[in-house]
């Protein structure tokens, strides 16, 4: 059997001495209990937030997406079609169908002729067609 110098209430290390005055909790035997805080309800409560914030930026990012692809296939829609001129920006252009089944670029409204309109479109600086109908 080992026998002890110091009983067990005694705070002593032998690099530091009697040290109990320096620790940063209580040693003696009448202290309050440490116990470790149940933090299973804050970490599940910033989960929940955070998977939130993150399916929100998700969904934003989502409609972005689905928007960048709409402009992308009407600008490509819009420069495939036929047109014989070179478009000036800030004017707004018809875009309509023809009877053989091309696309072509015209100034002329849709209710000033009977042509299958597509869309109107306005060029802007950057040589991106903007729908605006």
């Amino acid at each position: 059997m080992i026998q002890k110098d110091k009983p067990d209430n005694v705070v002593f290390s032998n690099e530091e001495g009697y040290n109990a005055s320096l620790l940063p909790y209580a040693t003696n035997v009448g202290a309050p209990v440490i116990k470790a805080d149940d933090v299973a309800g804050w970490k599940n409560t910033g989960i929940n937030k955070v998977n939130r914030e993150f399916e929100s930026k998700f969904n934003e990012l989502k409609i972005q997406y689905q928007n960048l692809i709409k402009e992308f296939q009407w600008n490509e829609l819009v420069y495939n079609a036929r047109f014989s001129f070179e478009p000036i920006v800030g004017e707004i252009y018809h875009l309509y169908k023809d009877t053989d089944g091309f696309d072509f670029l015209s100034l002329i409204g849709p209710n000033e002729w009977n042509k299958e309109h597509v869309g109107t479109f306005r060029l802007n600086s950057d040589k991106k067609w903007i729908r605006i109908d």
